[in-house]
C-alpha cells in the first residue's frame, strides 16, 4: 500500500478550502443582504445584552464600512463614471444643500421647531445634512437599482460632507450640537479621510482585478459589519420603548416620513433624468449615514438627537426589504 506524503506543512485550510467558504458565505450575506439588514436591528433591539456589548464597536464598525466602501471604489473607474456630470453635481448638491434646507422648512412650518419637539426636529434636520449611506452602493444591487451611479456620489458626499454639514447644522440653522464648527468638521474628515488614505494603499497593494474578483465578498462584508452596527446602536432602545413608548413611536414615524419623504421627494425631483436614475437618487437621498454623527459627536449632545439618529436605523435597515418589489414595479413602468 503505498503511502502518500503531505504536500506541504501549511494545513489544507490556508490552501483555499476554508478561505472559499468564507467567501462563499460572504456572496450569500450580500445575495440576502435585505433579510439579514432586518434580522440584524430586530435582534439587537430585542437582545439588550448583545446591543450593549457591540456599543463599543460602533466607531471601529464604520470606519471599517467606509474602508470596504471606499475599496470598492476604482478611482480610475469612478473618473469615467462621470459621464453625466451634470446629474452627478446635481445629485450631491441636492444631497448635501437642498434637503437640510427643504427639511428645515418643513420642520419650521410643522412647529418641530419649538417646545418638546424642538429636539426632533433639530435631529430631522441633520439627518437631511448628512452625506448618503456608505452602504448604499450594496443597497442599490440589492434592490435592483444603479449601485454605479450610487457609489460615485455616495463617495463624493461622503468626501464633502465634513465641509457642508457642521457649517449648515451648526452655523446657518444655528443647531446646538455641543461641537464647534471646525471640531466636528475635523473629525468627520479625520472619519472619512482615514480610510479613504487606507483604501488607496490597499488598492495598490492588492490589485484592481484581485478587488473586483472578490467584489460579491466585500459587499457580504459590508452586509455583516452593518448588522454587527445594528446590534450596537440598539444599545437602549428597548429600555426607553418600555420607559416612553408615545415618544419613542412618534420619533420612530418620524425617522420613517423623513427617509421615506426625502426618497419620494427626490425620486420626484430628478424623474426627467429617467426612472432609474430618479429611483436611485431617491435610495440615495432617503439612506443618509447616520453612523458619522453618531461616530463623532460628543456625549454632551442633546440626548434626544443621538436617540432620532439610531431610530433612523429603522428605515435604513428595513427599506431594501419593504421597497424593493416597488422599486422593481416603477423601474419597469419608467
Amino acid at each position: 500500500m503505498k503511502r502518500t506524503r503531505p504536500t506541504s506543512g501549511r494545513p489544507a485550510i490556508w490552501g483555499g478550502t476554508i478561505l472559499g467558504s468564507i467567501l462563499r458565505i460572504l456572496e450569500w450575506c450580500a445575495r440576502q443582504g435585505s433579510t439579514l439588514l432586518v434580522c440584524g436591528i430586530l435582534i439587537g433591539l430585542f437582545v439588550p445584552p448583545l446591543a450593549a456589548a457591540m456599543r463599543e464597536v460602533l466607531t471601529p464598525c464604520v470606519f471599517l464600512l467606509m474602508l470596504l466602501a471606499l475599496l470598492r471604489v476604482d478611482p480610475s473607474r469612478a473618473l469615467s463614471y462621470l459621464r453625466r456630470p451634470l446629474l452627478v453635481a446635481a445629485l450631491c448638491a441636492w444631497l448635501l444643500l437642498a434637503c437640510p434646507m427643504i427639511a428645515f422648512a418643513i420642520a419650521w412650518t410643522t412647529g418641530l421647531t419649538t417646545g418638546e419637539a424642538a429636539s426632533f426636529g433639530a435631529a430631522l434636520v441633520i439627518m437631511a445634512t448628512g452625506c448618503a449611506a456608505t452602504s448604499s452602493p450594496a443597497f442599490a444591487r440589492l434592490v435592483g437599482l444603479d449601485g454605479e451611479l450610487s457609489l460615485v456620489v455616495a463617495l463624493f458626499t461622503t468626501l464633502l460632507v465634513p465641509f457642508t454639514a457642521p457649517p449648515l447644522a451648526l452655523g446657518l440653522l444655528g443647531i446646538d450640537l455641543s461641537i464647534s464648527i471646525p471640531a466636528l468638521m475635523a473629525r468627520l474628515a479625520l472619519l472619512v479621510g482615514l480610510p479613504l488614505i487606507l483604501s488607496l494603499i490597499l488598492r495598490h497593494r492588492l490589485g484592481t482585478d484581485r478587488l473586483e474578483r472578490a467584489g460579491g465578498a466585500v459587499d457580504g462584508s459590508v452586509v455583516l459589519l452593518v448588522v454587527i452596527y445594528g446590534f450596537g446602536v440598539m444599545d437602549g432602545i428597548l429600555d426607553r420603548l418600555l420607559a416612553e413608548p408615545l415618544m419613542m413611536a412618534a420619533g420612530t414615524a418620524l425617522a420613517f416620513a423623513g427617509s421615506l419623504g426625502l426618497n419620494a421627494l427626490t425620486a420626484l425631483a430628478f424623474r426627467p433624468a429617467g426612472a432609474g436614475p430618479a429611483l436611485t437618487a431617491g435610495l440615495l437621498s432617503g439612506n443618509r449615514n447616520m453612523s458619522l454623527y453618531l461616530a463623532v459627536l460628543p456625549a454632551a449632545t442633546d440626548a434626544r438627537i443621538l436617540l432620532f439618529f439610531a431610530l433612523c436605523q429603522f428605515p435604513l435597515f428595513f427599506s431594501p426589504l419593504l421597497l424593493k418589489p416597488l422599486y422593481r414595479r416603477l423601474h419597469r413602468q419608467g
